[in-house]
């Protein structure tokens, strides 16, 4: 009787023992990522005090002239200079917002390929521009579409009309062109999500719409897109609240002064405002009111997930 009580005993002293061993090991895996987080997402917030002085990096603190809120009045005083950066901003968002069903689509289209060889070629060649940094990007699409490109040589030897100004220095076209360099370069990667999400879906509510004679259409439509709407929705408001995130690397190998004026997006107009025009407390805001602002989109976009789908984001 003893024994059959200290075994009972033993067993879940034993499991105990073991769950801790197991937490302690994957909380010893996540401080090198918790480090990292901390160190570039956190540690830099507290430069944000540099926006109420004149910095200066051959000066100490303690030397800075202090400003107060001078620096965010020179928005104001500036305004049309920063419509102009966020009108760039806002629109290559919308545009990247109107084609993010487009992943969900491929997906789609992927899924109802039978040959496993041709739908595995085609994926890894649309997620592998994923990979490519934006400066190979740039010189691939300097060899085809410069005005002594690829593209217009072709258009030379067929003796069609050749444009004077070649695509990467045409300013009515900046917008889409970058769009479609946008999505070549981040449509597989999209895809890979949608796919593992179908490989989710239970197999059986396939196997039971085909006994009730559903054909492929049916299944897409009342199967396949209810089962990728959770995550289509996921990611676009996570969308939504990167409004203003439109990344750095590309329009900065991208820029020259022809399509400036469409290129000159919020993320390279505070580099080029802290680094070429070494106005660092005028960066600092403009970099801090950024963040403030996608805060607010990610928690209203996050009150507008509880309302509409009941469920919260973070």
């Amino acid at each position: 009787m003893q024994s059959e009580i200290s075994m009972t005993v033993v067993k879940p002293l034993h499991r105990t023992r073991k769950k801790n061993r197991a937490g302690l090991k994957y909380f010893l895996i996540a401080i090198p990522f918790s480090v990292f987080v901390f160190a570039f997402s956190y540690v830099p917030l507290f430069g944000w005090i540099f926006s109420f002085y004149d910095y200066n990096p051959a000066l100490k603190f303690s030397q800075l002239h202090f400003l107060g809120f001078d620096n965010f009045v020179k928005i104001y005083a500036e305004r049309s200079e920063v419509f102009r950066i966020l009108r760039n901003t806002l629109a290559m968002s919308f545009l990247n917002l109107i084609f993010a069903p487009l992943p969900l689509i491929v997906a789609i289209m992927l899924n109802e390929i039978k040959s496993s060889k041709f739908r595995k070629w085609i994926q890894t060649s649309t997620t592998l521009p994923h990979f490519i940094s934006w400066i190979v990007v740039f010189s691939l699409s300097f060899s085809i579409f410069s005005t002594s490109g690829l593209y217009y040589t072709l258009l030379k030897n067929l003796h069609l009309s050749v444009p004077v100004i070649g695509l990467l220095g045409n300013n009515d076209a900046a917008w889409f062109f970058h769009l479609g360099l946008g999505i070549w370069k981040s449509l597989g990667w999209g895809v890979i999500i949608y796919i593992a999400t179908i490989a989710g879906i239970d197999a059986g509510l396939y196997e039971a719409a085909r006994i009730d004679g559903a054909s492929k259409f049916g299944l897409m439509r009342h199967i396949t897109l209810p089962g990728l709407a959770p995550t289509f929705f996921v990611l676009l408001l996570l969308s939504v609240s990167n409004l203003l995130n439109n990344g750095f690397d590309q329009y900065f190998v991208f820029y020259n002064s022809l399509v400036a004026d469409k290129v000159e997006v919020l993320d390279y107009y505070v580099y080029k405002t802290g680094w070429i025009i070494n106005d660092y407390s005028y960066a600092t805001v403009l970099g801090m009111l950024k963040s403030i602002i996608s805060i607010i989109l990610l928690f209203s976009v996050n009150y507008l997930s509880k309302k509409t789908r009941g469920e919260s984001l973070v």
